[in-house]
């Protein structure tokens, strides 16, 4: 059975290597229905994903890796290069992310969806869906040192990312709470979640 409207909405964003996934998988063990709107982004441009075919038509084959999915390392190349470009995927894969997120919410009987969200902050058409945003943040140093950690990213790739994404002061002028990140310390993070979200309703 559907619920008409979950209690609480929660918007979840913050910037790359900020522990943003972390703190929503921890909300959904917490018992939330987490939507995370990369991952539907990432399964739409995977192989047979929904916006392969208007990929290859707007970017030529080039763009489309031998498995048959987006290739990922020739398109960021591209839009860090190209702001035009980055609107034209943007015009192919939001409005697939959009319909998918739709049906997720309606699918959901959860007194709490979380709504992962990295542009949150810079998209007008969010707040207005949501009942609080939650920004986890760190400093930028921190981004850095995490990201090349994980991804093994130069530091041309990690400024072209992080120029990608909304600025630090837009996330957390938006923000209802903040997550401050700058410490490796799960435990400490999984606290934080945890007491924050009893007034969520988790």
């Amino acid at each position: 059975m559907n619920a008409a409207r979950p209690a609480w909405r929660i918007g979840l964003t913050g910037g790359i290597g900020s522990g943003k996934s972390t703190v929503g998988a921890r909300l959904q063990s917490l018992g939330a229905e987490l939507i995370d709107a990369d991952a539907i982004s990432r399964a739409s441009t995977a192989a047979g994903g929904a916006a392969i075919p208007a990929v290859r038509d707007g970017f030529g084959p080039d763009f489309i890796d031998s498995d048959g999915a987006l290739h990922r390392a020739r398109m960021r190349e591209l839009v860090f290069a190209d702001p035009g470009a980055r609107q034209r995927l943007e015009a192919i894969v939001h409005p697939i992310v959009a319909r998918e997120i739709a049906i997720r919410v309606t699918q959901s009987n959860k007194a709490c969806v979380v709504f992962d969200v990295p542009l949150l902050a810079e998209s007008p058409r969010w707040r207005p869906q949501l009942d609080r945003v939650l920004v986890v943040d760190c400093s930028e140093a921190t981004q850095r040192r995490r990201v090349r950690a994980r991804s093994g990213w130069d530091d041309a790739v990690i400024d072209g990312v992080l120029r990608s994404q909304s600025p630090r002061a837009l996330r957390l002028a938006v923000a209802d709470a903040v997550i401050f990140n700058d410490e490796d310390d799960l435990d400490r993070l999984h606290g934080l979640v945890d007491r924050l979200s009893v007034s969520f309703g988790l």
